[in-house]
């Protein structure tokens, strides 16, 4: 059992309102008239054990969470590839957490990675008929 609360009725979104894509993704899962809770990482501390949690969910590693192309991530860890553990990547999240590559949404048990604000809508909100479009 994960320590992040699942539940088919609502929609989680972790995202961090420091980049664009957060922010509309937010007032996306805001309006839709769902029950919902929002965790902007940038304000609220989420645990390393949460974000294994969101990896492994995605099925992905923790270091695939984290935008290395980033200028700021270039600035701070060098150009180069940067070869950390997972509490090296997780140290990353939680003192940087606007290097948070997508947002990341939960659906039930369904863990679904954002990339941009339409991904929402083609993921989340139902379409014209009224049918869920499948999860990736």
């Amino acid at each position: 059992m994960g320590v992040i609360a699942m539940d088919k009725k609502q929609i989680t979104l972790y995202y961090s309102s420091e980049n664009s894509i957060g922010k509309q993704l937010n007032a996306y899962v805001e309006s839709s008239g769902k029950d919902h809770l929002t965790i902007d990482i940038s304000k609220t501390n989420v645990t390393g054990t949460q974000w294994a949690e969101l990896a492994e969910g995605l099925g992905k590693d923790v270091s695939d969470l984290v935008n290395t192309d980033l200028p700021d991530f270039m600035e701070t860890y060098g150009e180069n590839y940067v070869d950390l553990d997972n509490d090296g990547w997780l140290k990353i999240l939680d003192k940087n957490p606007r290097f948070l590559k997508n947002a990341i949404v939960i659906k039930g048990d369904k863990y679904i990675e954002l990339t941009s604000a339409s991904d929402y809508k083609q993921y989340i909100d139902p379409d014209s008929a009224g049918i869920e479009k499948p999860y990736k």
